[in-house]
């Protein structure tokens, strides 16, 4: 088969329609059950990004019932230019990076209340599931290491570790959350990532 020549233009992805078009339109009509709809189907997503950003579960509770509140009051004034997906995502890493400044750097951390991905890694699973004491001890405290590690982080740099390490968006996705380049995503994930792998270090051996 011949190969394209060079002189060819790029394919163009075309955006695909945003599925909640429909529940959009009739929660801005005054559906109430419409808008209860897109927040049953946010909430799980929505409540794994800002706790692992806070840290506290009565924290996201708080922020997820204001960044619901938010995006009903604001709902009229959504006009489609993103998809609801992006949009709601926007105003929960908004909301949650604004909560952290207020809250600034004093943090009352439970180690165990904090469950990160690695808890939900195969490899993880595996091999917490088998009986050696001194391996078990050792992952347990590269959890407990790397709880520590994600708070260490600054607000916007555990913010795109969450968004892309954790609940796997691509950059192109966070760059429109956050209003900010591709480029400048991976650079703050790049960093992040530096500065996470300097505290492991030990474990890596």
């Amino acid at each position: 088969m011949s190969q394209p020549c060079s002189t060819d233009q790029p394919k163009r992805k075309m955006r695909k329609p945003d599925e909640d078009r429909e529940l959009v339109d009739r929660a801005r009509g005054g559906d109430t059950k419409a808008f209860d709809a897109l927040v049953e189907k946010y909430t799980p997503r929505l409540y794994g990004l800002v706790y692992h950003m806070t840290s506290n579960r009565e924290d996201t509770h708080d922020i997820l019932q204001d960044v619901f509140a938010k995006a009903y009051r604001s709902l009229k004034r959504f006009q489609g230019k993103s998809s609801f997906y992006t949009w709601i995502y926007s105003i929960a890493v908004n909301m949650s990076l604004n909560f952290l400044k207020k809250r600034g750097r004093q943090r009352k951390l439970s180690l165990d209340d904090l469950d990160l991905a690695i808890q939900n890694d195969e490899e993880f699973i595996e091999h917490t599931s088998k009986t050696d004491p001194v391996r078990e001890a050792n992952l347990n405290e590269l959890q407990q290491r790397l709880n520590a590690a994600m708070q260490e982080l600054s607000d916007d740099h555990r913010a795109v570790v969450t968004m892309y390490d954790i609940q796997g968006l691509p950059h192109a996705e966070i760059s429109r959350i956050l209003g900010i380049s591709e480029g400048t995503v991976r650079s703050r994930l790049f960093y992040a990532h530096r500065q996470l792998q300097n505290y492991l270090e030990e474990f890596r051996r």
